[in-house]
Protein backbone atom coordinates (compact mmCIF):
# COMPACT_ATOMS: atom_id res chain seq x y z
CA UNK A 1 0.00 0.00 0.00
CA UNK A 2 1.30 3.82 -0.89
CA UNK A 3 2.12 5.83 1.90
CA UNK A 4 -0.51 8.75 2.12
CA UNK A 5 0.75 11.92 0.29
CA UNK A 6 1.53 14.79 2.10
CA UNK A 7 -2.21 16.42 0.81
CA UNK A 8 -3.70 13.31 2.94
CA UNK A 9 -1.30 13.74 5.56
CA UNK A 10 -2.09 17.41 6.21
CA UNK A 11 -6.12 16.83 5.77
CA UNK A 12 -6.12 13.38 8.38
CA UNK A 13 -4.07 16.27 10.86
CA UNK A 14 -6.82 19.18 10.76
CA UNK A 15 -9.39 16.41 11.11
CA UNK A 16 -7.72 15.16 14.06
CA UNK A 17 -7.42 18.56 15.45
CA UNK A 18 -10.81 19.05 14.74
CA UNK A 19 -11.95 16.02 16.65
CA UNK A 20 -10.35 17.16 19.57
CA UNK A 21 -11.40 20.07 19.62
CA UNK A 22 -15.25 19.10 19.69
CA UNK A 23 -14.22 16.21 22.33
CA UNK A 24 -12.97 19.22 24.51
CA UNK A 25 -16.12 21.03 23.96
CA UNK A 26 -18.46 18.68 24.37
CA UNK A 27 -17.18 17.10 27.49
CA UNK A 28 -17.14 20.85 28.65
CA UNK A 29 -20.41 21.88 27.39
CA UNK A 30 -22.31 18.39 26.35
CA UNK A 31 -22.93 18.10 22.32
CA UNK A 32 -26.36 20.29 23.05
CA UNK A 33 -24.06 23.46 24.60
CA UNK A 34 -21.53 23.21 22.02
CA UNK A 35 -22.22 24.26 17.82
CA UNK A 36 -20.34 23.89 14.78
CA UNK A 37 -19.14 27.36 14.82
CA UNK A 38 -17.50 26.54 18.51
CA UNK A 39 -15.58 23.41 17.20
CA UNK A 40 -14.67 25.16 13.89
CA UNK A 41 -13.50 28.32 16.25
CA UNK A 42 -11.62 26.04 19.22
CA UNK A 43 -9.62 24.03 16.20
CA UNK A 44 -8.43 27.12 14.01
CA UNK A 45 -10.29 26.88 11.34
CA UNK A 46 -13.27 28.53 9.24
CA UNK A 47 -16.66 27.21 9.51
CA UNK A 48 -16.91 26.64 5.42
CA UNK A 49 -13.64 24.02 6.54
CA UNK A 50 -15.09 22.33 8.80
CA UNK A 51 -18.41 21.48 6.76
CA UNK A 52 -15.47 20.39 4.05
CA UNK A 53 -14.47 17.73 6.70
CA UNK A 54 -17.51 16.56 8.27
CA UNK A 55 -21.29 16.94 8.47
CA UNK A 56 -22.30 17.58 11.79
CA UNK A 57 -20.99 18.39 14.83
CA UNK A 58 -21.40 14.53 16.65
CA UNK A 59 -19.05 13.56 12.71
CA UNK A 60 -16.59 15.57 14.08
CA UNK A 61 -15.00 13.27 16.55
CA UNK A 62 -15.47 9.90 14.87
CA UNK A 63 -11.67 10.13 13.75
CA UNK A 64 -11.12 10.54 17.67
CA UNK A 65 -13.54 6.88 18.04
CA UNK A 66 -12.00 5.52 14.92
CA UNK A 67 -8.29 5.86 16.18
CA UNK A 68 -7.94 2.99 18.47
CA UNK A 69 -9.71 0.83 15.83
CA UNK A 70 -7.34 1.95 12.75
CA UNK A 71 -4.18 1.24 15.35
CA UNK A 72 -5.79 -2.10 16.33
CA UNK A 73 -6.38 -3.50 12.55
CA UNK A 74 -2.77 -2.41 11.84
CA UNK A 75 -1.02 -3.73 14.33
CA UNK A 76 -3.21 -7.40 13.45
CA UNK A 77 -2.50 -6.78 10.14
CA UNK A 78 1.62 -6.87 10.74
CA UNK A 79 1.16 -9.73 12.60
CA UNK A 80 2.97 -13.20 11.42
CA UNK A 81 0.85 -15.46 9.29
CA UNK A 82 2.09 -18.47 12.00
CA UNK A 83 1.00 -16.09 14.83
CA UNK A 84 -2.08 -18.08 16.71
CA UNK A 85 -5.04 -16.02 16.88
CA UNK A 86 -5.59 -15.31 20.69
CA UNK A 87 -1.58 -14.40 20.62
CA UNK A 88 -2.52 -11.74 17.94
CA UNK A 89 -5.49 -9.78 19.41
CA UNK A 90 -3.99 -10.19 22.82
CA UNK A 91 -0.73 -8.61 21.31
CA UNK A 92 -2.60 -5.76 19.28
CA UNK A 93 -5.04 -5.26 21.75
CA UNK A 94 -2.88 -4.40 24.56
CA UNK A 95 -0.41 -1.91 22.08
CA UNK A 96 -3.59 -0.44 20.33
CA UNK A 97 -5.00 1.01 23.53
CA UNK A 98 -1.21 2.03 25.05
CA UNK A 99 0.14 5.87 24.83
CA UNK A 100 2.33 5.84 21.75
CA UNK A 101 3.77 8.99 19.96
CA UNK A 102 0.91 9.88 17.93
CA UNK A 103 -1.02 8.21 20.08
CA UNK A 104 -1.25 10.19 23.54
CA UNK A 105 -2.80 9.06 27.26
CA UNK A 106 -5.29 12.18 26.43
CA UNK A 107 -7.24 10.76 23.51
CA UNK A 108 -8.08 7.42 25.52
CA UNK A 109 -9.11 9.99 28.06
CA UNK A 110 -11.54 12.58 25.51
CA UNK A 111 -12.67 8.95 24.34
CA UNK A 112 -14.10 8.20 27.61
CA UNK A 113 -16.06 11.43 27.98
CA UNK A 114 -17.41 10.86 24.88
CA UNK A 115 -18.48 7.39 25.66
CA UNK A 116 -19.72 8.93 28.91
CA UNK A 117 -21.76 11.53 26.96
CA UNK A 118 -23.43 8.50 24.45
CA UNK A 119 -26.10 7.21 26.86
CA UNK A 120 -28.46 11.18 26.35
CA UNK A 121 -26.93 11.76 22.70
CA UNK A 122 -28.26 9.73 19.94
CA UNK A 123 -26.30 11.37 17.23
CA UNK A 124 -23.11 10.42 19.24
CA UNK A 125 -24.57 6.96 19.39
CA UNK A 126 -24.39 6.31 15.99
CA UNK A 127 -20.99 7.64 14.90
CA UNK A 128 -19.61 5.17 17.56
CA UNK A 129 -21.36 2.61 15.64
CA UNK A 130 -20.46 3.70 12.36
CA UNK A 131 -16.93 3.52 13.45
CA UNK A 132 -17.45 -0.02 14.51
CA UNK A 133 -19.05 -1.13 11.34
CA UNK A 134 -16.53 0.29 9.66
CA UNK A 135 -13.37 -1.30 11.97
CA UNK A 136 -15.60 -4.32 11.81
CA UNK A 137 -15.48 -4.82 7.64
CA UNK A 138 -11.96 -3.98 7.95
CA UNK A 139 -11.10 -6.52 10.51
CA UNK A 140 -12.29 -9.06 8.38
CA UNK A 141 -9.84 -9.80 5.74
CA UNK A 142 -7.21 -9.39 8.53
CA UNK A 143 -8.75 -12.08 10.88
CA UNK A 144 -9.28 -13.99 8.47
CA UNK A 145 -5.42 -14.15 7.05
CA UNK A 146 -4.62 -15.13 10.50
CA UNK A 147 -7.24 -17.91 11.26
CA UNK A 148 -6.82 -19.43 7.48
CA UNK A 149 -10.43 -18.59 6.52
CA UNK A 150 -12.27 -17.17 3.34
CA UNK A 151 -12.60 -14.04 4.21
CA UNK A 152 -16.05 -13.49 3.19
CA UNK A 153 -17.64 -16.70 4.25
CA UNK A 154 -19.65 -16.91 7.69
CA UNK A 155 -17.05 -18.03 9.82
CA UNK A 156 -14.80 -15.27 8.96
CA UNK A 157 -17.79 -12.63 9.43
CA UNK A 158 -18.92 -13.85 12.73
CA UNK A 159 -14.94 -13.99 13.72
CA UNK A 160 -14.71 -10.36 13.17
CA UNK A 161 -18.30 -9.43 14.90
CA UNK A 162 -17.14 -11.31 17.70
CA UNK A 163 -13.82 -9.85 17.99
CA UNK A 164 -14.64 -6.41 17.34
CA UNK A 165 -17.51 -6.29 19.79
CA UNK A 166 -15.32 -7.56 22.57
CA UNK A 167 -12.96 -4.30 21.99
CA UNK A 168 -15.91 -2.21 21.60
CA UNK A 169 -17.43 -3.95 25.48
CA UNK A 170 -14.25 -3.67 26.60
CA UNK A 171 -13.62 0.11 25.62
CA UNK A 172 -17.34 0.56 26.71
CA UNK A 173 -16.61 -1.15 30.27
CA UNK A 174 -13.15 0.64 31.44
CA UNK A 175 -14.80 4.06 30.24
CA UNK A 176 -18.22 3.84 32.79
CA UNK A 177 -15.65 2.93 35.32
CA UNK A 178 -12.60 5.79 37.21
CA UNK A 179 -9.98 3.44 36.51
CA UNK A 180 -6.83 4.22 34.33
CA UNK A 181 -5.85 4.17 30.93
CA UNK A 182 -3.87 1.09 31.23
CA UNK A 183 -7.37 -0.98 32.51
CA UNK A 184 -9.05 -0.61 28.82
CA UNK A 185 -6.01 -3.10 27.57
CA UNK A 186 -6.90 -5.46 30.60
CA UNK A 187 -9.99 -5.27 30.02
CA UNK A 188 -9.86 -6.02 26.39
CA UNK A 189 -7.54 -9.00 27.09
CA UNK A 190 -9.94 -10.41 29.28
CA UNK A 191 -13.03 -9.92 27.19
CA UNK A 192 -10.92 -12.04 24.06
CA UNK A 193 -9.98 -14.85 26.52
CA UNK A 194 -13.68 -14.89 27.41
CA UNK A 195 -15.03 -15.66 23.56
CA UNK A 196 -15.30 -19.56 23.63
CA UNK A 197 -15.46 -21.24 20.37
CA UNK A 198 -13.01 -22.99 18.08
CA UNK A 199 -11.60 -19.57 16.77
CA UNK A 200 -9.69 -18.97 19.90
CA UNK A 201 -8.60 -22.48 20.98
CA UNK A 202 -5.34 -22.41 19.23
CA UNK A 203 -4.04 -19.62 21.45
Amino acid sequence: MPAPSLTERRKAATQQEIALAAARLFAEHGAEGTTAEDVARTSGVSLRTFYRYFRTKEDAVAPLLAEGSRRWVALLAAADPGTPLLAALLGSARASLAPAPGHPAESLAWTRGLLRAMPDDPALRDVWHRVHHDAEAALRPVLARLAGLEPEGLDARLLAAAANTAMRVAVETWAAADTPPADAAVLAETAFRRLVGPFLTSG
